[in-house]
């Protein structure tokens, strides 16, 4: 009896050790987030007040893993209730964290706190977002960020990117820039066009080298659809709405809706510059003023920089596009250079 049970510890140990690969613990994952009354560049001579997650838009990077149990601190620090909706986590069996205000919690006041407790139950390039009078503080106030959810079993393309990019696609109405509680109604117009909340030129150029593999994570959130058009090279859309797809195709124009995401994998193969824009031409404008908007380039390595050309003396952030902030694992990342100014009291409301 005592050779057999020995033999059965044994072998019941050696099962284990072969176990361990597949067997995974859920990260706790605890994060803060204020919202707060900020006013940000948005264009040349065309600024916004805003409700800024973390004083930024962008918000913050929210960096996590499949399966991860997140908890998030939020205080509501401006003059307006707003929630966190977190765009594309199935809330399962945590409905009352979904942030829908008079649906599944009451919003948050003014000076006051809530706590969202959930798991990560599916992976995908995903985003937050308020969800008090969308049609403003989303399509108009800037209040979103992205939420990425790395896969615990990643494809052998996704373990191949060199290079992430995330591209949040946005509108303004410079009518309503300095009126909280104002805009974004069916008869507003938006006349202002943005990446990652900056118009360009303010924005910034995407730098890479011959070789990279890079991944297009596109989000929808503005109030209109946008096309997105790389010159250059064809963009194989591998994921929709964080979902992978089981038949990956070709583009070289994606159409991102509001609330939409695609993720493309383009192959750096073509050195030179290329523009990457909207082909829906007026989000082509500052205002009517071309040359501005939803578009960007992106640069080679090598490639020299002519007297002519319009960033031949960019001030460059590789931040921009969250690239660094994704290589540092996870976590809850802010960006300086996405803060904006604090709005001073007593002038929040005109």
């Amino acid at each position: 009896m005592k050779i057999f049970a020995e033999m059965m510890r044994k072998i019941l140990f050696f099962s284990f050790l072969l176990m361990l690969p597949t067997l995974s613990w859920a990260a706790q994952r605890e994060f803060n987030l204020t919202i707060d009354e900020v006013t940000i560049d948005v264009a040349p001579g065309f600024s916004s007040k805003v409700f800024a997650f973390n004083g930024q838009v962008p918000g913050p990077l929210i960096h996590v893993k499949e399966g991860d149990d997140v908890t998030v601190h939020v205080t509501n620090n401006t003059t307006l209730p707003h929630t966190i909706h977190w765009h594309g986590v199935n809330q399962t069996g945590s409905w009352k964290n979904d942030g829908v205000p008079g649906v599944t919690q009451e919003a948050i006041q003014p000076g006051e706190s809530f706590t969202y407790k959930f798991k990560t139950d599916r992976p995908g390039t995903l985003w937050y977002h308020c969800h008090v009078n969308v049609w403003e503080h989303v399509a108009l106030r800037g209040m979103w960020g992205p939420l990425i959810v790395d896969p615990k079993n990643p494809s052998k393309l996704e373990m191949k990117v060199t290079k992430d990019v995330i591209i949040m696609l946005s509108s303004w109405e410079s009518a309503y820039a300095n009126t909280y509680g104002k805009g974004g109604l069916p008869q507003d117009v938006p006349d202002y066009f943005t990446i990652n909340a900056k118009a360009f030129p303010m924005n910034q150029p995407i730098r890479v080298k011959k070789g990279d593999v890079m991944r297009l994570r596109f989000i929808g959130a503005g109030d209109e659809q946008q096309q997105m058009h790389l010159h250059g090279h064809d963009m194989l859309i591998v994921a929709k709405d964080g979902y992978p797809l089981a038949q990956p195709y070709f583009v070289d124009t994606v159409p991102v809706g509001p609330g939409e995401r695609f993720d493309a994998i383009v192959q750096m193969n073509n050195p030179g510059r290329f523009i990457m824009h909207d082909h829906i031409d007026k989000h082509m404008s500052n205002n009517g003023g071309m040359m501005g908007g939803t578009m960007t380039v992106v640069e080679y390595e090598g490639i020299p920089m002519e007297p002519w050309y319009v960033w031949k003396d960019k001030v460059y952030d590789p931040n921009f596009f969250y690239s660094e902030s994704m290589k540092q694992g996870y976590g809850l990342f802010n960006s300086a250079p996405f803060m904006g100014k604090p709005v001073e009291q007593g002038r929040r409301r005109r």
